[in-house]
């Protein structure tokens, strides 16, 4: 017996469902907050190895050839050892939960960390906390999995997972909580609520033993909330909102782009190439930026002083504007660039990034014209914070993230402005965040709605009938009558040769004729079938089909392919029992 399966007896003897859901929850956040330290760890000693031990002289060649060597060997990995795709972090572990009962592929909780640490530590402009989750998640999937538990612990556990890998990545325990509701959708209800703390609790003391208590951006605030400023976080929430709307339209237009190259090795080539020469252009978009970030929140510009364009630019009144802005403009392109060349990682890097430089410019562009007693590094960080709020349609997560980070708690308040109005404007543009645009597209997304999460599992093969008695279209009245012997259905559906559905009588249409034997062989069914006004695709969404069972008032809808082939019926009862059961499962 394994000791997996001794564990399970055991804790099934011994252990409550709810205090062994605690300990397993402690169990996940260890492991989560030892990926995020073997993640981190990998990368720091990554990017050691590939630019320091080069002389300074070469550093420029190597920025651009970097990350294309990196990027093939991410390829090379997938396709020759792994051997299975690795899914984008956070969008991969909405897919699981919506679509896959919560289980997340073994290979997850190494691969990530393999392909990641390539990508960013050869310079991918991306960030590590994506990959992170999914390590995390996939370790909890399978954890669950091997104890059986319920789907609804199972996403408790997925949760603690994601949370756990937020905690000891960004050391941002409370964050980590808020993340796992707003974004991966947990419901915080007292059964979720207990694990979740303590499944963060325990990676950010895991993360804290090895990488130190010290905040990643800690930063002295000298200004909390001002009345006068409240002016000016209303309008940066404004352009923040416009900049992760401008994140938004590029991210999915350079995601198409690639999409309709086909050719892996096209997508290498054109975005490595192209992610090679914009680092040389612009170095502070070589890897995940903190450095950048960091020197940026204090108002050290010295790491924008290594490299060409700016003894050019630098001779203007206002060069450093120009630099700045050409940093926020460019960041989302080597980001993107990075994914559709094969890379893998995360998107709240490049956000951080893309949000103090966008807050740090409006600060100077206001100082410079208005208000010169303005506090630059404060709407660095509120602009971090509006970056995050309208990128991942999470305005608290943008809040506490910023808070933790950093430790200003003192500026809770505009945070809260510039992230709430950063997230309404970002909405009037995108109803969905680049998490969760796909999904949504394809119907697959979850949400705190239990009733459309239920219709979002089912699925029409699930459900389909397929006891119909088949008849094709040169058939007679007399086939027909001996269908009604051997079927129990009042319905019975037409093709022709090749299978398509042509019509369908039922019962009611032909019980006048069923005792008038002579005319079983000059009646054909061409003369008694009519094509019915509803009918649906595999691929519909379940709550579209709601829609027309309810608009129709019909008890039963065929099923047919895209082609028009006939695959059998859906009933009304059917749709609503196995609806009771979805629901049942998730509540």
């Amino acid at each position: 017996m394994h000791l997996i399966d001794r564990i399970y007896l055991w804790q099934k003897k011994h252990l409550s469902p709810r205090t062994f859901l605690y300990l397993l929850s402690i169990t996940i956040g260890i492991a989560a907050g030892l990926a995020a330290v073997v993640i981190k760890t990998s990368v720091e000693m990554m990017h050691h190895f590939v630019l320091f031990a080069f002389p300074t002289a070469f550093q420029e060649y190597l920025r651009f050839i970097l990350p294309s060597i990196g990027l093939l060997l991410v390829i090379l990995f997938i396709r020759y050892i792994n051997r299975k795709p690795v899914g984008h972090g956070i969008p991969s572990v909405l897919f699981a939960i919506s679509q896959r009962e919560g289980k997340i592929d073994r290979h997850n909780m190494y691969s990530s960390i393999v392909t990641s640490a390539l990508t960013v530590g050869f310079g991918g402009s991306v960030g590590l906390e994506g990959p992170t989750v999914a390590t995390g998640a996939a370790i909890g999937s399978n954890l669950a999995s091997s104890f059986r538990l319920t789907y609804k612990q199972m996403v408790i556990m997925l949760g603690c997972a994601c949370a756990g890998a937020m905690a000891a990545i960004f050391k941002a325990p409370i964050t980590a909580i808020v993340f796992a509701v707003e974004v991966i959708m947990i419901d915080l209800t007292a059964l979720s609520l207990i694990p979740l703390i303590l499944s963060s609790a325990t990676a950010v003391l895991v993360s804290y033993y090895f990488l130190g208590m010290k905040a990643i951006y800690f930063v002295p605030i000298s200004h909390g909330l001002e009345l006068t400023d409240l002016p000016w976080y209303i309008i940066l929430g404004v352009v923040m909102g416009l900049c992760t709307a401008y994140f938004n339209r590029i991210y999915r237009m350079v995601g198409h782009w690639f999409q309709d190259m086909g050719s892996m090795t096209k997508k290498w080539l054109f975005g490595g190439l192209s992610l090679g020469l914009i680092i040389v252009l612009f170095p502070p978009l070589f890897g995940e930026g903190y450095e950048a970030i960091n020197g940026c929140l204090k108002g050290d510009f010295s790491y924008l002083h290594d490299y060409f364009l700016v003894d050019i630019v630098a001779k203007w009144r206002y060069g450093i504007y120009i630099i700045i802005l050409c940093l926020v403009l460019f960041k989302v392109f080597a980001t993107s660039f990075t994914f559709g060349a094969g890379g893998v990682g995360g998107i709240f890097a490049p956000t951080l990034f893309m949000g103090a430089h966008a807050g740090i410019l409006f600060g100077m562009i206001v100082q410079a014209l208005w208000y010169p007693e303005m506090d630059l590094t404060t709407y660095a960080l509120l602009g971090m914070a509006g970056m995050i709020a309208g990128t991942l349609h999470g305005p608290l997560t943008g809040v506490f993230l910023i808070a933790e980070i950093t430790g200003g708690y003192t500026l809770l308040v505009p945070l809260m402005i510039v992230s709430v109005i950063s997230y309404m404007v970002t909405k009037l543009f995108f109803k969905n965040s680049v998490y969760t645009y796909q999904l949504a597209n394809r119907n697959e997304l979850m949400t705190h709605d239990r009733n459309q999460n239920a219709l979002s599992m089912m699925r029409i093969y699930d459900i389909l009938e397929t006891d119909f008695f088949v008849l094709d279209d040169s058939s007679k009245l007399g086939d027909l009558v001996k269908g009604v012997e051997e079927s129990h259905r009042n319905l019975f559906p037409i093709v022709d040769k090749s299978g398509k559905l042509v019509g369908m009588v039922k019962m009611d249409d032909i019980r006048h004729l069923i005792f008038k034997p002579e005319k079983y062989e000059t009646i054909t069914l061409k003369e008694l079938m009519y094509y019915p006004d509803f009918v649906c695709e595999p691929t519909l969404p379940m709550r579209q089909i709601v829609d027309m069972f309810n608009s129709s008032g019909r008890y039963n809808m065929a099923v047919i392919d895209k082609d028009g082939k006939y695959l059998g019926f859906i009933s009304r009862a059917n749709v609503f029992s196995v609806y009771q059961k979805m629901l049942n499962k998730i509540m």
